[in-house]
């Protein structure tokens, strides 16, 4: 008897042929994705929450969304918590592959499993933000999975475009900033280098200590200061000699970000003076500790952020910002990578 030879039949096919939808947010609730990424704004930066507040609720939820995306990502790059005390590192190069993909889905509109990625989709989908945007900032973790650091001040900038100014140029398109005003964009990305600059001063001594060093390998070759031996205590006098140099140029940063602040809805002129002048604060306070800034991590406290917030109130009203003389040296067009290559 001739048995004819048939193709195997597939089981349950209605499961293997229906395709997920794609829908913005990975077809999740707009509402509890804003509610997940205010909790994460909340326990992961009280300062930035503190002036995301300032904003319209259509822009807030928006910055709300951003964020919880960086804070999710450098989460999983760092093998941390709410920006706490990193992890391991191994398999960093995995782990900065696992968030492309992720950010690969969250553009396509498919569900990742993760509210911070699912809010990136939707806050994407909403104003506009490109993957190039959303990949220059996936370069900085990129950066840090290789062991990668700075031996120039153009080196140490261009990390700083991509783990902030690229975010800042992001902020600047969820605030609703034409495509075309490209000067508003660079100021937008001014004030995240300026913002990362604060950070890097912040937390020199306890990145040493998980291995990293953001500050120009050439700055510390002049004070005879070697990377990984910068930040041991006896070395800090010399450390501290370095942070005038790096906080004038967050300075000059801030000062050209007022500039682009100067162009935005009251609102978010507010906000984002708020914010200029919080993060401000700390590298000045770094720099006015000296060689004692680093014995315990330096904060603003809440009344000084309310005289922060207060005093930009005034500043956004009179809105007659002080163009810095120079404008800065690290403009966005000599940061930003070079595409299509």
């Amino acid at each position: 008897m001739n048995v004819q030879s048939r193709s195997p039949r597939m089981l349950a096919p209605s499961r293997v042929l229906i395709e997920t939808p794609a829908r913005a947010g990975g077809g999740n609730d707009r509402a509890e994705l804003v509610w997940k990424a205010r909790e994460a704004i909340a326990k992961g930066s009280r300062s930035f929450a503190l002036a995301s507040r300032l904003l319209d609720r259509n822009t807030r939820e928006r910055v709300w969304l951003l964020y919880a995306w960086c804070r999710r990502c450098d989460d999983i790059a760092d093998d941390q918590h709410l920006g706490g005390r990193m992890g391991e590192s191994k398999a960093a190069e995995d782990k900065v592959q696992a968030i492309r993909v992720l950010t690969r889905r969250a553009f396509d509109g498919l569900p990742t499993a993760d509210p911070a990625f699912d809010g990136f989709g939707m806050v994407a989908a909403e104003a506009g933000i490109t993957r190039d945007m959303a990949d220059d900032v996936i370069g900085g973790f990129a950066l840090d999975a290789t062991g990668w650091q700075p031996r120039s001040e153009g080196d140490m900038m261009r990390y700083c475009y991509h783990v902030a100014g690229a975010v800042g140029v992001m902020m600047a398109k969820v605030m609703g900033v034409p495509g075309e005003d490209f000067d508003t964009y660079d100021r937008a990305c001014d004030l995240g280098l300026a913002f990362q600059i604060a950070n890097i001063a912040r937390d020199v001594v306890e990145d040493a200590a998980a291995g990293r060093c953001y500050l120009p390998q050439e700055w510390l070759a002049e004070k005879d200061l070697a990377p990984g031996a910068h930040a041991r205590p006896e070395n800090r006098f010399v450390l501290a000699s370095i942070m005038p140099r790096l906080i004038g140029m967050m300075d000059t940063h801030v000062a050209a970000a007022r500039l682009g602040a100067a162009r935005l809805p009251f609102r978010q002129r507010w906000a984002i003076l708020a914010a200029a002048r919080i993060y401000a604060a700390i590298g000045h306070e770094v720099l006015a500790r000296g060689q004692n800034a680093w014995d315990e991590r330096v904060v603003i406290g809440k009344a000084a952020k309310l005289r922060h917030v207060a005093a930009a109130f005034r500043e956004a009203v009179v809105n007659r910002p002080v163009a810095p003389h120079p404008m800065p040296v690290w403009t966005r067009s000599k940061l930003q990578p070079v595409k299509g290559w």
